[in-house]
């Protein structure tokens, strides 16, 4: 691939009349490449695509499933495209999503970026926070019917 600069340099010797092989001899390029690139064949600053897209065919599958929930996981994404085919990496999988940008903007997740926040000291074991988890069908010989509440207690700084 040639640089622009290189590209300027190359029609501009010939115009003065050089030769294809003498304009390679001084770029130290190849004389099939300024060639391609003297007739119009390449574009300077544009490389060839290596080959086909992998992820092409999936990009409508993928936008079409983040449009209907944009918080969906996308480990949870790429567990269902490796099962349509999909044979890369899942941080491959990711980056194609960041760079196409499928993902559809969200306000309440965005609301905080770049914003001050201040966060609130909790000293190791002074504080523990308390939520319930609701336990759908839980086994029978528990006795409880069809749900179950569990109280689950966090400790600061324990992640337990």
């Amino acid at each position: 691939m040639l640089t622009r600069e290189e590209d300027i340099d190359a029609h501009a010797l010939r115009r003065q009349g050089w030769t294809i092989s003498a304009i390679a001899r001084h770029l130290g390029r190849d004389r099939k490449t300024i060639r391609a690139y003297l007739d119009g064949d390449r574009v300077a600053g544009e490389r060839k695509p290596a080959g086909d897209d992998p992820f092409e065919p999936f990009t409508g599958y993928v936008s079409e499933r983040l449009k209907e929930d944009p918080h969906l996981w996308a480990v949870t994404l790429f567990d269902e495209v490796v099962g349509l085919g999909y044979d890369r990496s899942y941080p491959t999988f990711t980056r194609q999503i960041r760079t196409r940008e499928l993902r559809p903007h969200c306000e309440p997740c965005s609301a905080t970026k770049g914003r001050a926040n201040a966060p609130i000291e909790h000293p190791p074991g002074e504080e523990t926070q308390w939520d319930w988890v609701e336990l759908p069908d839980p086994p029978e010989h528990w006795g409880w019917g069809k749900n179950a509440h569990l109280l689950v207690g966090a400790l600061a700084h324990s992640s337990r």
